[in-house]
């Protein structure tokens, strides 16, 4: 038996595709410009050799359980998050469509043809009417791909894809950070807040105390209003951080994606404070908007490849297999099996500059996907040596500032005390009160910053970290 015509062509066409060359260019990843190490403080600060285990995730990060529940509402609620996501699924579903393009699509096509013919026109003794029915299973215009140009064009849109997919896991990791500094600052609102509470009633009880001692002719007129003066300037800063602290609220509400409220926090520490950044190297592995700008960087090389790829000809089949027949009763009849076979050839000989543009548009959007490729790595080691510096000098600044905070409780302990018994003056007492306030105000601010400053470098390292090994 005979081999079909329709067959051996459709074999041919699948052989030469498979033989089909590319004119990509070949992929070589820029050279990184990061220096060996962050700097020398940050190198110091990140000596200690990291742990053989996996790395971290937002879970080990995150130490605090409500914390934890918070970020898992908002990874999962977040409507930011969650367009990014549909990106990812529109991306998918175009690379989808571009792939279809690399495979021949059959379709089952039935169709009829009535016409009625001049008397001028027919031949002599011919029916003045003529019908004629068909019906079978066709290939509709299938490029065959001998230069790549649709492989390319493939390849470019499942780079893309990628690309939208490591956007999609770093806007997650942003989202983890935001949500973090957003409970970080609510907590440090909170906390201000109770510590003015708790001034407002020391001082309204310290202003009992003069008023007593006003009476007993003990104190001045002038010591009353200074008193009254101390009340309400903590009433008003207290009003201020309770404004601070609901507006905190709100803006994590909005992030977890809960316009109800969401519960507070623990009053302990919340995060992992040994985090390692590693070596620079690293953030190429680490960072999604990096590996994102590569996978770019990648699609428009592809495109170069389709650009040159459009300067060749381009073959196009069309064919038709299944049964012809005058009338529909003997449509699928024996003896009515037809068939058609018809490639196209198309060879560009004059396009205007269209192609050459073409390709320069294609060379040139290949160096801008270069530079944005660098740009993305000088931009995350700055921030990364940004937050390693905030995070180091925070840290200290943090056990300055407590320091001083028990140095100034203290001595407003003794200025108390030297005024009751009258070794000291009133003066040195209100001075000692507003030192002791301040003082607990700018740790618990210092200590919110530092919180915010390690949420900082954990998106900044793409949610990639070391912990440290004690030494």
């Amino acid at each position: 038996m005979s081999e079909h015509p329709l067959l051996r062509s459709a074999a041919l066409a699948i052989a030469l595709l498979a033989a089909g060359c590319s004119f990509a260019p070949a992929y070589e990843r820029p050279a990184t410009p990061l220096p060996a190490h962050w700097d020398r403080q940050a190198a110091a600060a990140t000596s200690a050799p990291p742990s053989r285990a996996a790395t971290p995730t937002w879970q080990d990060f995150v130490v605090d359980p409500q914390l934890r529940a918070l970020v898992a509402r908002a990874l999962a609620n977040n409507r930011s998050l969650r367009q990014t996501l549909l990106d990812v699924q529109a991306a998918r579903a175009l690379y989808r469509v571009q792939r279809a393009e690399q495979l021949p699509g059959l379709q089952a096509e039935a169709g009829g043809l009535r016409q009625r013919q001049s008397e001028e026109l027919r031949a002599p003794g011919s029916p003045a009417v003529h019908s004629s029915l068909q019906a079978g299973v066709g290939l509709a215009a299938f490029e065959l791909d001998l230069f790549g140009r649709v492989r390319a064009l493939s390849d470019a849109a499942l780079q893309e894809v990628l690309a939208t997919e490591e956007a999609a896991l770093g806007a997650r990791v942003s989202l983890v950070a935001e949500v973090v500094q957003a409970a970080v600052a609510r907590q440090g609102a909170q906390q201000r807040l109770q510590l003015a509470r708790q001034t407002l009633q020391a001082r309204e009880r310290a202003l009992d105390l003069v008023l007593q001692r006003q009476a007993a002719g003990a104190a001045t007129a002038l010591d009353v209003q200074e008193a009254r003066g101390l009340v309400h300037a903590v009433a008003a800063q207290h009003e201020r951080i309770a404004r601070e602290e609901r507006q905190a609220g709100h803006a994590l509400a909005l992030l977890v994606g809960d316009p109800g409220g969401v519960p507070a926090t623990g009053d302990g520490p919340l995060l992992r404070q040994d985090l390692c950044a590693g070596l620079p190297s690293e953030l190429l592995a680490q960072r999604p908007d990096i590996r994102a700008a590569e996978h770019h960087l990648r699609a428009r090389n592809a495109h170069i490849g389709a650009a040159r790829a459009a300067f060749f000809p381009r073959i196009a089949l069309t064919g038709l297999f299944g049964s012809a027949s005058a009338d529909l009763s003997g449509l699928f009849g024996a003896g009515q099996r037809s068939w058609s076979f018809a490639p196209q050839l198309v060879l560009p000989l004059f396009d205007g500059g269209r192609n050459a543009a073409n390709l320069d548009l294609a060379l040139l959007r290949k160096d801008q996907a270069v530079a944005a490729y660098e740009l993305s790595i000088q931009t995350a080691f700055r921030e990364v040596a940004d937050a390693l510096a905030a995070t180091e000098t925070l840290r200290r600044e943090e056990a300055a500032q407590r320091a001083l905070a028990d140095t100034s409780r203290e001595a407003l302990r003794l200025a108390q005390a030297r005024w009751q018994t009258g070794a000291d003056d009133h003066l040195r007492y209100l001075d000692a009160q507003r030192s002791a306030l301040a003082a607990q105000m700018d740790w618990i601010a210092v200590h919110t910053a530092h919180q915010v400053a390690l949420a900082t470098l954990f998106r900044a390292l793409g949610g990639g970290w070391q912990a440290a090994v004690p030494s």
